[in-house]
């Protein structure tokens, strides 16, 4: 069986090779796959295994977990992801503000910029080099949650993209409050030379930059998820969230997760079926088109069944559930979509083996490349440099996020077009399709009909009833003409007496006079004989009209 958690603290795709491997160690678990992403992971595991085996394992690791049940009792996923990106593109502004002020200071007299007599030439390299330390706190106070979790999972032996930044900045900090502590002591003692050679090796605004880039990157990854996750917000904006129920023959607006197998609901003109479900009493056109594609309305009766979110056009109908929950048409179609975001593509999987070995390879780089250096040019200064270049360089950020994102992109872009894809596997072996099989229902089609003909001795007459019995509906077919219509400037007229006629049209009277339009069955109701013109229209594909 599958089962899926939420996971938070997750950073880089090392933390999420880390969940997998915590997780697939508890026996029972068969497989785990954890999305970066949405920090959604799917777990394939036997009956016995419980939610709180899996959530302790995460946590032991470092992680946050919880399981479906409460994911579905949080707040707004909307709501979560907009406060995450707009948190963190403040503090990139507030990051970017100081680490620019700093690159100033730093950078400005080699830049030729002007900049202020106090810090100016070797003599005020200590009032200068404090400076740089005073302007690069702010930027290490705002981005502290990576030395928070960075060195929380180093010290677990479980090291990230966070470790590598957290130790490579504060690297840098702490050898740069020694070379302030060195210029100081050079100061004192007149010590030119010294003076010379330490005041290029502060790293005070590699610190700052290494922190403002990678928030640069975290506040495009939490845009870039905003974005993607549209089409799946847009989808669960089309499930009803209350229906009416019939309770002792009265009608009771109840929430749709109340809704049982066997309750008896009503759903009237203009409304959406709150669930699945089959047609017990009445008749109506539904829209369908946002479940099949099907760009024209289907007549529904007793017996026929009718699909949650679909829309009721005209009529009143009462219908039972027999699909409720997370077993409706429009949750199986959403689950579909979220499952495909958190699928591992064959490629991502490898991506996640490599950085899983990457991290502690990276450190194990450094230490040597430190070492090294130290060892054959005797100058410590130059081996740190190279030391934290390793760190800073080898962040595995783009590897472990290029393929989820292109595939949470790919995926939700589809959607967005109609387009369900089940799995990123498959979407990964798409590129292999060498014939595609299309139907009809708006897939190569506008999806949506429009007037093609006008057939009468006074076409002036007819649209102008046409326009103004059609104006009262808003049958897709009526959308058609009444744009037709508003195209061609035909006068509308007031129309009394409306009434909608299930399944063949409609009518209404207009300056006296009784009008109907609608199908060939109503043609043939009230006395229409020219049966062979719409035969022949049909015979086309058209779909005739007759305004009698």
């Amino acid at each position: 069986m599958k089962r899926k958690f939420k996971v938070t603290g997750m950073t880089c795709s090392a933390c999420s090779a880390h969940v997998q491997k915590a997780t697939e160690k508890v026996d029972g678990v068969k497989e785990a796959q954890v999305n970066l992403l949405d920090g959604s992971m799917v777990v394939e595991c036997d009956e016995n295994v419980t939610d709180n085996q899996i959530i302790t394992a995460v946590t032991k690791a470092g992680y946050g977990a919880s399981g479906h049940e409460e994911q579905k009792a949080s707040n707004s996923p909307k709501l979560e992801e907009k406060s995450v990106f707009a948190h963190s593109l403040k503090v990139l502004i507030f990051s970017a503000i100081f680490t620019l002020l700093l690159m100033y200071v730093s950078m400005g007299e080699m830049l030729y910029i002007p900049v202020p007599d106090f810090i100016k030439g070797h003599n005020n390299a200590v009032t200068k080099a404090l400076l740089q330390f005073v302007l690069a706190l702010p930027v290490v106070y705002a981005n502290r949650e990576y030395f928070i979790n960075g060195f929380k999972k180093l010290f677990r032996l479980a090291p990230n993209m966070e470790s590598l930044i957290a130790v490579g900045s504060l690297a840098s900090i702490v050898y740069g409050l020694y070379v302030t502590f060195a210029l100081s002591n050079a100061l004192a003692n007149g010590d030119e030379a010294t003076l010379h050679a330490l005041h290029m090796q502060l790293y005070f605004e590699s610190s700052a930059t290494i922190l403002t880039l990678v928030r640069l990157g975290k506040t495009l990854e939490a845009k870039s998820k905003e974005r993607t996750t549209d089409a799946i917000k847009s989808l669960v904006a089309l499930a009803p969230d209350t229906a009416t129920k019939i309770v002792d023959e009265q009608e009771v607006i109840v929430n749709v997760k109340d809704v049982k197998l066997g309750d008896v609901l009503v759903c009237k003109s203009g409304e959406a079926f709150a669930v699945d479900g089959t047609v017990i009493s009445g008749e109506c056109s539904v829209n369908q088109a946002n479940i099949t594609g099907e760009s024209m309305p289907v007549h529904k009766k007793l017996g026929d069944g009718v699909i949650s979110s679909t829309t009721n056009l005209n009529g009143i109908v009462r219908y039972k559930a027999e699909k409720v929950g997370e077993d409706t048409a429009i949750n199986t179609i959403i689950r579909l979509v979220k499952e495909a975001g958190s699928s591992k593509a064959p490629v991502s999987r490898l991506a996640d083996k490599i950085s899983g070995i990457f991290v502690p390879i990276v450190f194990v780089i450094a230490i040597v490349a430190l070492a090294v250096w130290w060892i054959l040019s005797g100058d410590f200064a130059t081996a740190f440099k190279y030391g934290i270049s390793v760190l800073v360089i080898a962040c595995p950020c783009a590897l472990g996020l290029a393929t989820p994102v292109a595939i949470m992109v790919s995926t939700g872009k589809g959607a967005e077009n109609g387009l369900l894809i089940k799995s990123a596997e498959k979407l990964e072996t798409a590129h292999k399709i060498t014939t595609v099989v299309l139907d009809k229902t708006g897939t190569v089609t506008e999806g949506k009909p429009e007037v093609c003909g006008v057939y009468s001795n006074n076409v002036e007459k007819l649209l102008s009833v046409a326009y103004s019995l059609e104006s009262s509906s808003s049958h897709p077919l009526s959308v058609a003409i009444v744009s037709y219509c508003k195209e061609q400037h035909v006068s509308l007229k007031k129309v009394t007496n409306y009434q909608d006629i299930e399944g063949k049209g409609i009518k209404g009277d207009i300056d006296g006079v009784t009008y109907y339009g609608g199908n060939n069955a109503l043609a043939i109701s009230v006395g229409y004989r020219q049966i062979e013109t719409i035969n022949e229209l049909a015979s086309k594909g058209e779909t005739p009209l007759v305004f009698m």
